[in-house]
């Protein structure tokens, strides 16, 4: 394919002599001239493993050359790649100044060679918040080309995973491909660029491409700042913290998995509110900094206030709550995120009943018993004792369970408004329902 990459900095020098390398045509553009002047003298302009040989023998072939003119590679080409940097604000925002030029200088470029060829297809490559492309770039194109995304010309976005150090290989080698396809056409084009690439393929909507750049970021950071204040009160214990990661690792069911990465309800239950607390408090007498470690329960308690919101914002009062124990299938109340939320909705006043089926006052005991008795002890005038109860009194219902006999009995429509704390088996097709409300999806 004939391919132009704006931006020559690590990713877009990278894309173009890694794209060259597979037999793709492909210009390199560049403000500066500079970089336009090296890769055309077969020199790469960033420090990489690999780049300088990989460049120097796809601008030998002719499979690779740079220029400054915008309109010449647009020209000269069907795919556009932008890589150009979208580096931070002094006050933390994304800055899209570089991205917004560029895609006026492509749709102008694009305006002019209108009827020369066949359909161009724009990929954003840079990296950018969710949203950014369809209502800020897309509007910009199809003002400065005079037509449709879509339809006169293709956008996609697609994030690259490419590591300093190790780009060229990353390239060549990736842990997947992400295509956000503004319609069929336009990832086509993108998934025809990779051909022969090995690594899974996702062909997703524009927003959730931008969104899953972030969240892996994200994670890469908190699992390098976990990794360290765990390392730090390791130390400070006496405790030998690579041999503790070496066993945490091993652990491919639980740790390093996709266990405990939906989201869903907040978390509880006797064990991890307990040894959060435990371990910062050790911190804390180590006088050891674990911000991280210490803002996870906080974080926690947030999460569980979104649904206390979700019900105030319906201006309702009549509230059921199905599931309260703290893991389904056990009447454990102890530090049980429901009991929680039922404890917040109570003291604001609202009319509530609860449903669960593993609940019963008169078989509890022990430590739950008296957990129960401290934090909710009005509990035995709120529980249900059916499903149909809890929905003839409800204006709103809170659903924290997966009981096939709640799920069976929800009403579809026309019934009270359910905010969904756990992801529904057929959320996607209720989240079209005005009377719907999915904690955080």
């Amino acid at each position: 394919m004939r391919v132009s990459v704006f931006g020559l900095g690590y990713v877009g020098c990278v894309s173009a002599a890694c794209l060259a390398g597979m037999g793709h045509e492909v210009i390199g553009v560049d403000v500066n001239q500079m970089k336009v002047d090296l890769v055309n003298d077969g020199k790469a302009p960033v420090v990489e493993e690999r780049i300088g040989e990989l460049i120097a023998e796809v601008v030998r072939t002719g499979a690779l050359r740079a220029t400054g003119d915008v309109r010449e590679a647009i020209m000269n080409s069907e795919v556009s790649l932008v890589c150009v940097g979208t580096p931070s604000e002094p006050n933390g925002s994304l800055c899209t100044t570089y991205l917004e030029r560029v895609t006026e200088q492509i749709g102008a470029a694009l305006a002019e060679e209108a009827g020369q060829g066949g359909r161009h297809t724009v990929v954003f490559r840079s990296t950018m918040l969710p949203g950014t492309c369809l209502n800020l770039l897309v509007p910009i194109l199809e003002k400065n080309v005079g037509g449709t995304a879509g339809v006169d010309f293709g956008v996609a976005v697609n994030p690259e995973f490419l590591r300093e150090g190790t780009s060229v290989r990353d390239f060549f080698d990736p842990p997947k491909s992400v295509i956000g396809e503004l319609d069929p056409a336009s990832g086509d084009a993108v998934m025809a660029l990779y051909d022969g690439l090995p690594g899974e393929v996702f062909r997703v909507p524009v927003p959730t491409a931008e969104a899953i750049k972030y969240a892996d970021n994200a994670f890469h950071g908190l699992k390098i700042g976990f990794a360290n204040e765990l390392g730090a009160v390791c130390q400070a214990l006496g405790v030998d913290s690579h041999q503790v990661m070496d066993v945490f690792l091993a652990d491919r069911k639980l740790n390093i998995s996709p266990a405990y990465l939906r989201p869903g309800f907040a978390f509880g239950g006797s064990c991890l509110p307990k040894d959060l607390r435990s371990l910062v408090h050790a911190a804390q007498r180590a006088d050891v900094s674990v911000p991280i470690l210490a803002h996870v329960l906080p974080s926690n308690s947030d999460h569980l206030q979104r649904a206390v919101d979700l019900v105030e914002r319906t201006g309702k009062r009549r509230i059921g709550m199905f599931g309260l124990s703290f893991k389904p299938g056990t009447d454990d109340l102890r530090e049980s995120p429901l009991v929680e939320l039922a404890e917040r909705l109570f003291g604001k006043g609202y009319d509530l009943r609860i449903y669960d089926a593993n609940v019963n006052l008169s078989r509890l005991i022990g430590a739950n018993r008296e957990y129960i008795e401290n934090r909710l002890p009005h509990l035995a005038q709120l529980l249900a004792e059916s499903v149909g109860e809890v929905l003839e009194h409800a204006e709103v219902c809170l659903v924290g369970t997966r009981d096939p006999a709640v799920l069976s009995a929800l009403p579809k429509s026309d019934g009270p408004v359910l905010v969904d704390l756990i992801r529904l088996p057929d959320a996607e097709a209720r989240r079209a329902e005005p009377g719907y409300m999915g904690l955080a999806w």
